[in-house]
């Protein structure tokens, strides 16, 4: 989903992070990850990894290769997904959210709108673009974290972060700069995707600082107030009328796709949630920046839509260097303030 994320939503017990980027509250990933074993930090890791690489793969070949004409249905239909799933499980007894009253929209705000915008302006930019130009811009949602942080949450970083984030967007520029199958749409869509992913994590800490709702209120009750409002404006937008309309459905594994896109957006939270419960909002950063790298030169040899240049070519490598100097900074800071 997008990555979406996504979309995204990132929780974790009491303690994880929701919506686009991960991020962890009240030391949540890394108090109880001290506590995992090994293998079972790497599992989580593996799940998330695994998870956000499908669900970007899913995603493009449901909108471009099938061509399915509405990016907000598979919005819908993640949003759906979410609800039954986190209900039955509600139901079941496996897990545990507050009741439903007049005090959740309050206490939501502005999260679901943060998350509905970030899951379709994901889709459509998902659509639009090829995968390599998709990964790289998306490296832009990490300089507006930094921005969204320091604003809300009076967060400092340091000279080589800045640096490390500084060539990521250079490489970035430099990658779009030549991209022949140039696609204005696409490429404001995925910088307001961007800039929602940002704004989401920032917002998403303050939210699980207060433990109100918990990993999963946060994620239900995005889904659920969310999904009403959604679904009217695809009815009036023709939207909802084109999906059902769509001619695909008599395909048997279009339907298995769209389906698997739809369990996938849900799958990809609680995930992200697992990784930031069992590792910390850091490592599952890294895993996603891993798993970026490996979408990127995917969609370049098997993606069908990655027109070859020099420029864009090295563009790209700079964005990704750039990346895993990020990754290797960050992560070596928080083991220093941990020693």
């Amino acid at each position: 989903m997008a990555e979406l994320r996504r979309h995204r939503h990132e929780p974790g017990d009491r303690g994880a992070s929701a919506g686009g980027q991960s991020s962890g509250a009240r030391g949540d990933g890394s108090g109880e990850g001290g506590s995992s074993s090994v293998t079972l930090k790497l599992l989580a890791a593996v799940f998330y990894g695994v998870s956000s690489f499908l669900i970007v793969i899913v995603n493009k070949s449901v909108l471009s290769s099938y061509r399915f004409p509405s990016s907000t249905c598979v919005g819908i239909g993640q949003m759906l997904a979410t609800v039954v799933v986190l209900r039955t499980g509600k139901m079941l007894g496996i897990i545990s959210f507050p009741d439903l009253d007049l005090s959740i929209p309050g206490k939501m705000f502005p999260l679901p709108l943060l998350y509905v915008g970030n899951q379709i302006s994901g889709l459509f930019g998902t659509q639009r673009l090829n995968l390599p130009m998709f990964t790289v811009l998306r490296r832009f949602s990490i300089f507006l974290t930094m921005v969204f942080e320091g604003l809300l949450l009076k967060k400092t970083f340091s000279v080589s972060v800045k640096m490390t984030v500084f060539t990521m967007i250079f490489g970035a520029f430099i990658a779009a700069s030549s991209d022949i199958a140039f696609d204005l749409e696409g490429y404001v869509f995925i910088m307001l995707n961007n800039v929602l992913t940002a704004a989401s994590g920032a917002y998403v800490k303050q939210k699980l600082d207060s433990q109100e709702l918990g990993k999963f209120g946060l994620l239900y009750y995005n889904a659920l107030i969310m999904i009403f409002p959604t679904t009217a404006y695809a009815y009036y937008s023709g939207d909802l009328q084109m999906g059902l309309e769509y001619d695909g459905w008599s395909e048997q594994l279009f339907v298995v796709q769209f389906v698997l896109s739809c369990v996938m957006g849900f799958v990809l939270m609680y995930s992200i949630m697992l990784c930031t419960q069992h590792n910390s909002a850091l490592t599952t950063s890294i895993v996603g920046c891993i798993k970026n790298i490996v979408v990127t030169y995917i969609g370049m040899v098997f993606g069908g839509d990655y027109i070859f240049t020099w420029t864009n070519f090295i563009g790209l490598n700079i964005s990704i260097a750039g990346s895993l100097v990020y990754s290797f900074i960050t992560f070596t800071q928080e083991r220093a303030k941990k020693a």
